[in-house]
């Protein structure tokens, strides 16, 4: 029996590395460009697999689809699929969950690096004919700051080991670990509280749900230390974009740099754009050459797999297969 994949969305500007994989594979692949439940259920009704970037994956569609065996989200997010609805249905979602790990902490400490150092703002102002340093002071040097990572998976801890080879002191954060301890990169836990009130930067680094969503929100930044730098290379969600505006204009933030946002790409008109010292970049930290040939083949490559009744390398929903769909022989 054949197996017949669909991409349901995808803005990369090719997608020739999923059919190569798909062509070694023998499986057929089809791409549409879905934004509405009802235009994913009309493309996929007879997809044994799809891969997913932004379309949402909810309990309708899924009720909507009885063949389909296996989700695969480009990137690590899953934050537009109904994990419980497709765990219920035994349909397997796979991610890539360490494909940008290097690409994405290097974005967040370019970022903190730019901030630190004045260069975005600097340039700005020397194109403009201002021929001074005046408007980035103060600057420190990195060695007498301290770094602080909220959240220390993979790309945080990544995140914690570059600063800490900067000279950063590196504190950080996350649920899952023990105040008091140390991590393998040699990063000391701390509680939320104390990372707020001890960090001259604070990278962001968790999912978006329920309990990060506006994370950063105006209770949290009058908790920084005044003078602080937000940096987030996670999801918009986590911070309310509003609330880091004010903190700036206020100068409790002396700078923020965002990489992503609550809407994308961003509104014209919307009060960050004028911030002086907030550096921006359009949802650009998980891109490399590398990066983007792993994201593909692996996404669809997961997907593949389970149709062809293997195991695939991500699988985010282990309990999904109590009761999974078949897979083809």
């Amino acid at each position: 029996m054949s197996i017949k994949i669909l991409i349901t969305d995808c803005d990369h500007d090719s997608i020739e590395v999923e059919r190569a994989v798909a062509a070694e594979a023998g499986v057929e692949l089809e791409l549409a460009q879905c934004h509405t439940e009802e235009e994913v259920i009309a493309a996929a009704a007879d997809a044994d697999g799809i891969v997913v970037q932004y379309a949402p994956i909810t309990a309708k569609v899924l009720d909507a689809l009885p063949k389909l065996k296996s989700i695969g989200r480009y990137g690590v997010g899953v934050d537009t699929l109904d994990i419980q609805a497709a765990t219920d249905r035994g349909v397997i979602i796979s991610n890539v969950p360490d494909y940008g790990t290097e690409d994405v902490s290097d974005h967040a400490i370019a970022l903190a690096l730019t901030l630190a150092r004045g260069t975005a703002r600097m340039d700005r102002e020397i194109r403009a004919g201002q021929f001074s340093l005046e408007s980035i002071k103060p600057l420190h040097r990195f060695n007498t700051r301290v770094f602080g990572v909220l959240g220390l998976g993979l790309i945080g801890s990544a995140t914690a080991r570059k600063a800490k080879g900067l000279g950063y002191e590196v504190i950080g954060f996350d649920p899952t670990r023990e105040i008091g301890s140390v991590t393998e990169e040699g990063v000391t836990v701390v509680s939320q509280a104390d990372l707020q009130a001890r960090a001259d930067v604070i990278s962001l680094h968790m999912p978006l749900n329920k309990h990060t969503h506006h994370l950063v929100n105006d209770e949290f930044l009058a908790n920084v230390k005044t003078g602080a730098v937000l940096i987030n290379t996670c999801r918009g969600g986590v911070v309310d974009t509003d609330a880091v505006v004010r903190a700036l204009e206020s100068g409790k933030l002396y700078g923020a740099g965002l990489d992503v946002f609550e809407q994308e790409p961003m509104p014209a008109d919307h009060a960050i754009l004028g911030q002086p010292n907030a550096v921006l970049t359009p949802h650009a930290a998980w891109y490399s050459e590398e990066s983007y040939t792993e994201l593909k083949s692996r996404s669809i490559g997961n997907v593949i797999d389970f149709c062809q009744g293997k195991t695939p390398r991500n699988i985010y929903n282990p309990a999904a297969l109590e009761h999974a769909r078949q897979p083809a022989n």
